[in-house]
């Protein structure tokens, strides 16, 4: 049987101690119990999941969903997760091929963006990117770009535009580098 996460609200709960530990070390999810753990050391449960998170494992085959006490198939999760999270498919679609690509993916609401990208992971480095995810046919103001621009550039980040068009399901990056004149 696959572990469980029981979804609530917008975050997935595992009480699984060794499987929340095995994800905490592959950068999914955290021990709620700690503000910063360490990814050597193990945790006591529950670990808390994004959503995102939730449903790339569900995906994966790695967990099942748990949805008002019922368990719930990777597309149940998924259309509660549009029901519950703004634009939660265009992010997904992001996440999921970033994650594809080995990167992890952490949220970036701190830095004023999506998702914070890590080479590494965090604990080891600081996330050298932040995304902002857009839809294919979205009209960006200029003033967003400079704003995207110097929040990186104050938080020390290469700002990424990740263009979404689900429909197709493709993203394309823009990776901004600010430069001095």
């Amino acid at each position: 049987m696959k572990p469980r996460a029981i979804i609530v609200g917008s975050k997935a709960i595992v009480y699984d101690k060794s499987f929340g530990n095995e994800l905490f070390k592959k950068f999914f999810g955290k021990p709620f119990s700690t503000s910063k753990p360490k990814p050597e050391r193990d945790y006591e449960p529950p670990f808390v999941l994004s959503l995102y998170e939730a449903l790339y494992l569900c995906e994966k085959d790695l967990l099942t969903p748990v949805i008002n006490g019922r368990e719930a198939s990777c597309k149940d999760l998924e259309l509660y997760a549009k029901a519950t999270v703004p634009n939660f498919a265009e992010r997904y679609l992001v996440y999921k091929d970033l994650r594809d690509r080995g990167y992890v993916v952490r949220s970036g609401m701190k830095f004023g963006a999506d998702f914070a990208i890590y080479e590494i992971g965090p604990g080891y480095e600081h996330a050298p990117y932040v995304v902002r995810v857009i839809k294919r046919d979205e009209v960006l103001d200029p003033i967003e770009i400079v704003m995207i621009g110097r929040l990186s550039h104050s938080v020390r980040k290469r700002s990424v535009l990740a263009v979404v068009d689900v429909e197709h399901s493709v993203v394309s990056y823009l990776v901004f580098k600010w430069v001095r004149m």
